[in-house]
Protein backbone atom coordinates (compact mmCIF):
# COMPACT_ATOMS: atom_id res chain seq x y z
CA UNK A 1 0.00 0.00 0.00
CA UNK A 2 2.79 2.51 0.89
CA UNK A 3 4.82 1.26 -2.23
CA UNK A 4 1.87 2.46 -4.40
CA UNK A 5 2.17 6.22 -2.50
CA UNK A 6 5.79 6.83 -2.04
CA UNK A 7 7.81 6.13 -5.16
CA UNK A 8 10.96 3.71 -3.93
CA UNK A 9 9.84 2.57 -0.58
CA UNK A 10 10.74 -0.59 0.05
CA UNK A 11 10.62 -2.74 3.47
CA UNK A 12 13.28 -3.18 5.59
CA UNK A 13 14.35 -4.41 8.82
CA UNK A 14 15.39 -0.61 10.31
CA UNK A 15 11.30 0.39 8.90
CA UNK A 16 9.76 -2.82 10.28
CA UNK A 17 11.70 -2.37 14.03
CA UNK A 18 10.59 1.22 13.57
CA UNK A 19 7.16 0.10 13.27
CA UNK A 20 7.28 -2.14 16.16
CA UNK A 21 8.72 0.56 18.03
CA UNK A 22 6.21 2.73 17.65
CA UNK A 23 3.47 0.30 18.21
CA UNK A 24 4.74 -0.85 21.67
CA UNK A 25 5.48 2.65 22.63
CA UNK A 26 1.87 3.28 22.14
CA UNK A 27 0.94 0.71 24.52
CA UNK A 28 3.30 1.86 27.41
CA UNK A 29 1.15 5.33 28.69
CA UNK A 30 -2.08 2.51 28.46
CA UNK A 31 -0.30 0.03 30.38
CA UNK A 32 1.32 1.99 33.00
CA UNK A 33 -1.35 4.22 33.53
CA UNK A 34 -3.73 0.85 34.45
CA UNK A 35 -1.14 -0.34 36.89
CA UNK A 36 -0.84 2.83 38.63
CA UNK A 37 -4.40 2.93 38.49
CA UNK A 38 -4.48 6.00 36.62
CA UNK A 39 -6.28 7.55 33.65
CA UNK A 40 -3.83 8.14 30.59
CA UNK A 41 -4.77 11.61 30.95
CA UNK A 42 -3.32 11.74 34.24
CA UNK A 43 -0.34 10.15 33.49
CA UNK A 44 0.47 12.77 30.55
CA UNK A 45 -0.38 15.27 33.03
CA UNK A 46 2.42 13.68 35.75
CA UNK A 47 5.08 13.26 32.52
CA UNK A 48 4.80 17.06 31.64
CA UNK A 49 4.90 18.12 34.96
CA UNK A 50 7.98 16.54 36.00
CA UNK A 51 9.18 19.05 33.30
CA UNK A 52 8.00 21.70 35.72
CA UNK A 53 5.24 23.41 37.00
CA UNK A 54 2.58 24.63 34.75
CA UNK A 55 -0.57 26.62 34.87
CA UNK A 56 -4.02 24.65 34.47
CA UNK A 57 -4.43 26.42 30.88
CA UNK A 58 -1.09 25.27 30.14
CA UNK A 59 -1.47 21.93 31.28
CA UNK A 60 -4.80 21.72 29.32
CA UNK A 61 -3.46 22.68 26.08
CA UNK A 62 -0.32 20.06 26.60
CA UNK A 63 -3.10 17.55 27.17
CA UNK A 64 -4.85 18.58 24.25
CA UNK A 65 -8.19 19.02 26.60
CA UNK A 66 -10.28 21.86 27.75
CA UNK A 67 -9.49 23.81 30.81
CA UNK A 68 -12.50 21.84 32.61
CA UNK A 69 -11.01 18.47 31.28
CA UNK A 70 -7.70 19.34 33.03
CA UNK A 71 -9.18 20.76 36.15
CA UNK A 72 -10.99 17.16 36.90
CA UNK A 73 -7.48 15.76 36.18
CA UNK A 74 -5.55 17.99 38.18
CA UNK A 75 -8.37 17.66 41.03
CA UNK A 76 -7.76 13.40 40.73
CA UNK A 77 -4.01 13.51 41.52
CA UNK A 78 -4.37 15.62 44.01
CA UNK A 79 -6.63 13.84 45.92
CA UNK A 80 -4.23 11.27 45.15
CA UNK A 81 -1.25 13.33 46.48
CA UNK A 82 0.47 13.26 43.22
CA UNK A 83 0.14 17.03 42.69
CA UNK A 84 -0.33 20.35 44.45
CA UNK A 85 -2.12 23.53 43.57
CA UNK A 86 -0.20 26.04 44.64
CA UNK A 87 -0.26 30.18 44.32
CA UNK A 88 1.99 31.08 41.31
CA UNK A 89 5.11 32.78 42.57
CA UNK A 90 5.14 35.86 40.58
CA UNK A 91 1.15 36.60 39.97
CA UNK A 92 -1.07 35.67 43.03
CA UNK A 93 -4.01 35.71 41.27
CA UNK A 94 -3.04 32.66 39.43
CA UNK A 95 -2.40 29.11 40.49
CA UNK A 96 0.51 26.28 39.21
CA UNK A 97 -0.05 22.92 39.36
CA UNK A 98 3.36 20.96 40.71
CA UNK A 99 4.40 17.52 40.67
CA UNK A 100 5.03 16.19 44.53
CA UNK A 101 7.39 13.56 45.71
CA UNK A 102 4.38 11.20 45.40
CA UNK A 103 3.30 12.23 41.70
CA UNK A 104 7.50 11.92 40.76
CA UNK A 105 8.07 8.75 42.30
CA UNK A 106 4.47 7.10 41.08
CA UNK A 107 5.90 7.91 37.42
CA UNK A 108 9.63 6.76 38.02
CA UNK A 109 9.11 3.18 39.54
CA UNK A 110 6.79 2.71 36.50
CA UNK A 111 9.20 3.37 34.09
CA UNK A 112 12.05 2.28 35.60
CA UNK A 113 12.34 -1.08 34.20
CA UNK A 114 11.95 0.02 30.81
CA UNK A 115 14.80 2.81 31.51
CA UNK A 116 17.04 0.55 32.80
CA UNK A 117 16.58 -2.02 29.74
CA UNK A 118 16.85 1.27 27.70
CA UNK A 119 20.35 2.49 29.48
CA UNK A 120 21.35 -1.08 29.28
CA UNK A 121 20.90 -1.16 25.22
CA UNK A 122 22.52 1.86 24.96
CA UNK A 123 26.14 1.29 27.02
CA UNK A 124 26.51 -1.44 24.34
CA UNK A 125 26.70 0.61 21.65
CA UNK A 126 29.95 2.47 21.03
CA UNK A 127 30.08 6.18 19.72
CA UNK A 128 30.25 5.98 16.37
CA UNK A 129 26.98 3.25 16.72
CA UNK A 130 25.25 5.93 18.59
CA UNK A 131 25.67 8.11 16.11
CA UNK A 132 24.13 6.40 13.72
CA UNK A 133 21.32 5.25 15.59
CA UNK A 134 20.77 8.74 16.84
CA UNK A 135 20.56 10.45 13.18
CA UNK A 136 18.64 7.62 12.08
CA UNK A 137 15.58 8.29 15.07
CA UNK A 138 15.61 12.00 14.49
CA UNK A 139 15.45 11.46 11.00
CA UNK A 140 12.63 9.50 11.77
CA UNK A 141 11.04 11.80 14.19
CA UNK A 142 11.01 14.70 11.74
CA UNK A 143 9.18 12.23 8.93
CA UNK A 144 6.52 11.66 12.20
CA UNK A 145 6.62 15.42 12.69
CA UNK A 146 5.59 16.12 8.69
CA UNK A 147 2.49 14.89 9.28
CA UNK A 148 1.70 16.72 12.30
Amino acid sequence: MVAEVVPGWRPSGTLDALQELVDVAAQVPQEVARRAGLSTSELHALRHLSGGAMGPVDLARALGVTSAAASGVVDRLAGRGHVERRPHPDDRRRTEVVLTDSGSHEVAVRLAPMFAELARVDSELGPDEQAVVERYLRGATRAMKAVL
